[in-house]
């Protein structure tokens, strides 16, 4: 990857970047708090590979928030920190709590999906596309993950 200067991405496509440098954090955040929550084991461990993957993914996006100059956000957002306060609630007042779990992830793969989707209709031939094309493979293969195993559980199978 050739250095890039900050003519290269315009600012709209580095506010692009550290917003999905943000929601990749807070994805992070939210499947590590539910990892760590939840009694399945097998669960626990596609919750931490999916906060490993989003952590990478970060990882990744800051590179070329660097390369131009900025510095890369490194925390979640406050309403992530308010979502995943009402996760926790929502858990203790579920008395099936697997899938109170799946169905939150499944919301928060539904967002950081549309801002994948968003950020490549942003990016067209941009340096930054291809990159941005890779990992939003992983997050859609995240999501139909987690949609089926939210599904899996809501009818018991």
């Amino acid at each position: 990857m050739a250095v890039m200067t900050q003519s290269v991405l315009s600012e709209q496509v580095i506010n692009t970047l550290q917003d999905l440098i943000q929601i990749n954090l807070d994805s992070r955040d939210g499947f590590r708090m539910a990892a760590g929550k939840i009694n399945d084991m097998n669960l626990a461990g596609v919750f931490d590979f999916f906060a490993q993957q989003r952590e990478s993914q970060a990882s990744d996006l800051s590179k070329f928030v660097v390369r131009t100059g900025e510095r890369p956000r490194r925390e979640g957002t406050y309403l992530a920190a308010i979502h995943r306060t009402w996760t926790e609630i929502r858990t203790l007042v579920t008395s099936d709590d697997r899938l109170a779990m799946l169905e939150e992830a499944e919301r928060g793969e539904d967002a950081i999906k549309s801002a994948y989707e968003d950020a490549l209709r942003q990016t067209a031939n941009t340096p930054v596309h291809d990159l941005l094309r890779e990992q939003y493979v992983h997050v859609k293969a995240g999501h139909d993950r987690v949609r089926d195993l939210r599904d899996q559980y809501r009818c018991g199978c």
